[in-house]
């Protein structure tokens, strides 16, 4: 018997199943609800021609030509299955996009064959309504400021080791945020898979209790924190890390001090028009003279300047708290008391 389950059901369910979306690889591609298997019932172009058929010709004729492309394919998603399943018995969760043909074929198909099967009422885009929702709920944020190199996310993740709820937006969109944030890392998720990401990680937590963010500007290297969200952050209480501007450059000399020289040079010339031309032209040429201290310290005075007036329209949640360093333990002690 197979499954039909709601999205807050079949999310709830699955994190302890085999999760497969059968849509095409290009969809899949695009974005997924996370931790699912990429498990496609068609091709991309056996997806175009059933699906044109559908439109131009009549529904029984798209059937049959999907029946010609899933037949061949019966057995082989069988072996792949068992083959993932690896010998234990974990129910499978299916799902295509609107929890249509796609979905019910391959469900059938596991079924008949003796596996638990459930499949999503809806599909994907019963998920991504849900996204959309999550976003528009109350939390409880707690914004963690601080200028550049105030080792913001790395505290973050002590809180998180410490037991307390966070999300790291910067790792969810795979960028640090900063001009140099994205060297070295692998290539951002699409917009709509940032926003499945986010959503999932509000999800896992206790809406009641404190979550932890980095404070962030609504763009994330190519990637936007949905406006709903966004908004809600900005009136968050934001607890802002002072520590001095030596320990912070010292800090960044750490992180990014042995990027490639020509990645950051393109970096550098991408915030020219902000950062201006003659501090491009100083920037570069310390950069290529091997001075990087100096090169850092002119992306540090630009990215303060560009943080402090942000701060300004932000005085009525803002907390300040002096610190000597980037010590996260100190650090997180002197957040949590201020939070109290």
């Amino acid at each position: 018997m197979i499954n039909r389950l709601h999205i807050e059901g079949f999310l709830a369910g699955s994190e302890n199943a085999l999760l497969l979306d059968v849509r095409s690889p290009s969809e899949y591609i695009q974005a997924h609800i996370p931790g699912a298997i990429s498990f496609p019932l068609f091709t991309d172009e056996e997806r175009k021609v059933v699906g044109t058929s559908y439109k131009q010709e009549s529904r029984e004729n798209a059937i049959k030509i999907g029946l010609d492309y899933f037949g061949p394919r019966m057995r082989p998603m069988i072996e792949e299955v068992e083959k993932i399943l690896n010998g234990t018995d974990k129910p499978i969760y299916v799902h295509c996009w609107r929890g249509g043909m796609r979905s019910g074929g391959v469900a059938w198909l596991l079924d008949l064959y003796g596996f638990k099967v459930s499949t999503l009422e809806g599909g994907y885009k019963a998920f991504r309504n849900w996204v959309l929702k999550q976003f528009l709920k109350e939390y409880n944020l707690m914004i963690l400021g601080g200028y550049t190199g105030s080792s913001k996310t790395e505290l973050l993740k002590h809180l998180a080791f410490q037991g307390h709820q966070t999300i790291d937006l910067e790792n969810l969109a795979n960028h640090r945020g900063s001009a140099l944030g994205g060297i070295g890392r692998p290539p951002q998720p699409s917009q709509e898979m940032f926003e499945n990401l986010l959503a999932t990680a509000l999800a896992r937590h206790n809406i009641n209790k404190a979550i932890w963010l980095e404070d962030e500007s609504q763009r994330i290297g190519d990637r936007n924190i949905p406006n709903d969200f966004m908004a809600k952050m900005r009136i968050s209480p934001l607890f802002f890390l002072d520590v001095p501007f030596d320990k912070r450059l010292d800090y960044l000399l750490v992180e990014y001090g042995s990027l490639p020289t020509d990645r950051v040079k393109e970096s550098i010339l991408r915030i020219k028009k902000r950062l201006g031309g003659l501090e491009t032209k100083n920037a570069i040429q310390y950069l290529e003279e091997g001075n990087v201290r100096r090169c850092f310290e002119i992306l540090l005075t630009y990215y303060d300047k560009f943080y402090s007036k942000a701060l300004t329209a932000r005085k009525a949640q803002l907390k300040t708290i002096e610190t000597a360093n980037c010590d996260v333990v100190t650090n997180a002690e002197l957040l949590l008391k201020s939070a109290n």
